[in-house]
C-alpha cells in the first residue's frame, strides 16, 4: 500500500463554470478522491502525474492554479482519511464495473431469448465488450491498493467475454443456415 500521497488544491474562479468542471472531471477520471473543499489526493504513482498536468493546464487556462504537494501522512488517522477515500472511491467504480458487466450478459441474454442473431447486433455487442475492457485497464490502472473486488471485476470481464463468444457462435451459425 502507498505511503506517499500527492495533495492537489485547485482553485479556479467559479465563471466560466467549464473550467470548473473540467478539472473536477480530470480529476475524477485520474481516481483523485476530494479530502476538502478543492483538496484533491492521489497516490504519489506515475499513473496519476499525466492526469495532475492535464487538470493544471485547465484550471491556469481558466485562470486558476492546481498547486500540488508531496505528503506523508503523519500519523494512522491521517493516513486512513486519504487511504479510505481512495478505496471507497475504487470500490465504487469497481462495483459500477461490475453492474455494467451484468446490463452487457443481460442484453444479449434478451437478444438470444428473441433469437436475434444479426451480424449488426453482433458488431454492437463486440464494440460493448471492448468499452468494457477499456474501462476495466483503466481501472485496474489506478487501483494501487490492489483490491479484492478488482479480482470480481476480473471474473465479470471473462463472463462477459465468454458470454459474447457463445453469442457470436449462434449469430454465425444461423447465418449459416440462413445462407443454405
Amino acid at each position: 500500500m502507498t505511503e506517499k500521497w500527492i495533495l492537489a488544491v485547485v482553485q479556479v474562479p467559479a465563471e466560466p463554470s467549464r473550467y470548473r468542471v473540467a478539472v473536477w472531471r480530470e480529476l475524477r477520471k485520474a481516481g483523485a478522491v476530494p479530502v476538502s473543499q478543492g483538496t484533491w489526493a492521489l497516490p504519489a504513482a506515475d499513473v496519476f502525474r499525466s492526469a495532475l498536468e492535464r487538470a493544471a493546464a485547465m484550471a491556469t487556462e481558466g485562470g486558476g492554479t492546481v498547486a500540488m504537494f508531496d505528503i506523508h501522512p503523519h500519523d494512522e488517522a491521517s493516513r486512513a482519511l486519504v487511504v479510505d477515500a481512495f478505496r471507497r472511491a475504487r470500490e465504487d467504480e469497481w462495483a459500477e464495473f461490475v453492474a455494467d458487466c451484468e446490463k452487457f450478459t443481460d442484453e444479449i441474454a434478451r437478444e438470444v431469448a428473441k433469437s436475434k442473431f444479426t451480424f449488426a447486433e453482433l458488431e454492437e455487442e463486440e464494440q460493448s465488450a471492448e468499452r468494457l475492457r477499456r474501462w476495466y485497464r483503466d481501472l485496474k490502472k489506478r487501483d494501487v491498493l490492489a483490491l479484492p473486488a478488482a479480482d470480481d471485476a476480473a471474473q465479470r470481464l471473462k463472463d462477459c467475454d465468454r458470454v459474447l463468444g457463445a453469442y457470436a457462435e449462434q449469430v454465425y451459425a444461423a447465418n449459416r443456415l440462413a445462407d443454405v
